[in-house]
């Protein structure tokens, strides 16, 4: 059965940062790309940044966090991150962690599996 588990997720102040986690179980994690995705309350889902399987392509954020935000994945732990800097309070959302094999690029509809979501808060 896949798997993922997102953390991490907390109130923050504008300016602050934080690092969310997903673990993953269920499938081969190594071959699978993943991507975070949020939803903000009145908003449909959105990517934020994925990560592909294979190491020499490209990540992708979307414009809204270029530059503030980082994903990484561990394959050895079967963990994805999503390190976040210089948060703002229009990054307040329901974070997801979502994962497929052969993602057509970073969209919703493009990702199989979903993780249940993490809350991420910035007071302003």
């Amino acid at each position: 059965e896949v798997q993922l588990v997102e953390s991490g997720g907390a109130l923050v102040q504008a300016g602050g940062s934080l690092r969310l986690s997903c673990a993953a179980s269920g499938f081969t994690f190594e071959h699978f790309d993943i991507g975070w995705f949020r939803q903000a309350p009145g908003k449909e889902r959105e990517g934020v940044s994925c990560i592909p399987s294979v190491s020499d392509e490209d990540t992708y954020y979307s414009d809204s966090v270029s530059g503030r935000f980082t994903i990484s994945r561990d394959n050895a732990k079967n963990t994805v991150y999503l390190q976040m800097n210089n948060l703002k309070s229009e990054d307040t959302a329901v974070y997801y962690c979502a994962a497929t094999f052969g993602a057509d690029g970073c969209y919703v509809h493009s990702y199989d599996y979903w993780g249940q979501g993490t809350q991420v808060t910035v007071s302003s």
